[in-house]
């Protein structure tokens, strides 16, 4: 059972690494790629929020350099800041960036004023994400690859667009696991009915894109 319960573990983050490289690939004039079809955004404001996390990242690294050590992500056009900052002026100036730009619907500033983590630190980060991944994957009805899981420290962050079922669900199943402190939630709330149409629709970009000629 152990061994069992530790092969699902590996799988399981395997594929929660592929599907979080994963890119939109154009093959034979058809776009394809299971994150799109999972996430109940649509795939122009996926774009955008890759865009705001590799802009903001790329920016904010040229302008603080080794003063500052900083996470950002972005979900539905809001976006999330992590990590340590040297002083009060930095965390401020990170905050004023990326709250001008244009697609940043709002701005979550959660830097720490310390030293940066250590690789260590972050490994561990990395690998409680993973695993609230995996129970997030091996739970039903959970839409896992609707949300972003962020870890820093014994603090994680949950990003997505959820039912308020679902979200209360996913912040259970965050709490309850072995290494988290605190929980903090910013998801999109939506209805059931939202719910059945997004993933009507998703079926049926899914369907059409099967379908497309080659």
């Amino acid at each position: 059972m152990q061994i069992s319960s530790f092969l699902k573990l590996v799988l399981a983050v395997m594929t929660v690494s592929q599907l979080s490289s994963c890119a939109v690939v154009a093959v034979g004039g058809v776009t394809a790629t299971a994150t799109v079809m999972a996430d109940r955004r649509s795939p122009s404001v996926q774009a955008i929020d890759k865009g705001i996390e590799w802009e903001a990242s790329g920016a904010l690294s040229k302008k603080f350099g080794d003063n500052a050590h900083i996470n950002v992500t972005s979900f539905n056009q809001k976006v999330l800041l992590t990590g340590e900052v040297k002083d009060a002026g930095l965390k401020r100036e990170a905050d004023i960036y990326v709250k001008a730009m244009k697609n940043a619907r709002t701005v979550y500033n959660e830097l720490i004023i310390g030293p940066n983590s250590s690789y260590t630190a972050r490994a561990n980060d990395s690998y409680l994400e993973s695993k609230i991944k995996t129970q997030m994957i091996f739970t039903e009805k959970l839409p896992s690859n609707s949300m972003a899981i962020v870890a820093e420290g014994s603090s994680v962050y949950l990003m997505g667009i959820l039912t308020q079922g679902e979200a209360e669900l996913a912040k259970k199943i965050t709490s309850n696991t072995n290494g988290v402190k605190d929980v903090y939630v910013y998801f999109d709330i939506i209805s059931d009915a939202e719910k059945t149409r997004l993933e009507k629709a998703g079926k049926a970009d899914q369907s059409q894109s099967d379908n497309a000629p080659k």
